[in-house]
């Protein structure tokens, strides 16, 4: 499987459909470690541990394939706060993130960079100004109900992945308050990051917008300004093979 050449501090998003077929679902299942497959069977609905399997496994198919290695092979370790990296004879090879939601999901792969991605299917939230209230900074809540009604859902969605990036991209969790930085997220600004107070630290990190696909909204945070591309993973049918085909990969 080719791949595109990944130079230091660049940094590849790859999004992908975790709507699956069934035979390819159980290609990825046989990628996964026992500890892996024991986490996916916890899953009580099926739907769920589908989106997990493929999630998981498509991370596992991608790494690899950047390692030209297996993706069986592949071992990880994990954070204080659950992020997880490459450990064993692959580590500090390559850095990566994940997040899904729905039926998507995107992985964002670099190396030599820090970096934390985060996507959310758009949909109403009715408790979205209280949540707004509680975890954004004041001026971010300000900000969101100063727009129009027909605005603010996709605001209030493109404010928290913004935030949630940088808090992966830390690796810290909810460890740093929400309140304690604030991101740009109007309709028609540009993606950016304020740290309280810090400049150094605001100066430390790049954020950018990303739109994988209809009806979601994404960031990605990374150390630096190095080059960032966006991919699709395809996964095509064949009966009862199935393979990933990067053929024709498009921007996201």
């Amino acid at each position: 499987m080719r791949l595109p050449r990944l130079a230091s501090s660049e940094v590849d998003v790859w999004s992908v459909q975790l709507e699956c077929s069934t035979a390819y679902v159980a290609v990825l299942r046989h990628t996964l470690s026992d500890d892996e497959c024991a986490r996916a069977d916890r899953f009580y609905f099926e739907r769920d541990r589908r989106r997990f399997i493929c999630a998981r496994g498509t991370l596992r198919r991608l790494l690899a394939a950047y390692l030209d290695a297996e993706a069986r092979e592949l071992t990880f370790s994990y954070g204080p706060n659950g992020k997880p990296t490459l450990s064993g004879r692959f580590e500090r090879a390559l850095t990566f993130n994940v997040s899904h939601s729905h039926e998507l999901a995107l992985i964002a792969v670099g190396r030599d960079v820090e970096m934390g991605v985060d996507v959310e299917a758009v949909r109403s939230m009715d408790d979205a100004d209280n949540i707004a209230s509680r975890f954004f900074s004041p001026r971010e809540a300000a900000q969101l109900r100063a727009l129009p009604e027909a605005m603010r859902t996709g605001a209030f969605f493109a404010c928290w992945t913004r935030k949630e990036a940088y808090l992966k991209a830390l690796g810290s969790g909810l460890a740093k308050p929400l309140d304690e930085f604030d991101v740009v997220f109007a309709p028609g600004e540009a993606a950016a990051l304020v740290v309280h107070g810090d400049e150094r630290e605001t100066a430390r990190w790049s954020l950018r917008e990303l739109a994988p696909a209809p009806g979601y909204t994404g960031a990605l945070v990374t150390e630096g300004a190095g080059a960032v591309r966006c991919w699709q993973w395809t996964d095509v049918r064949a009966g009862s093979s199935a393979r990933a085909d990067v053929s024709t990969m498009e921007a996201v």
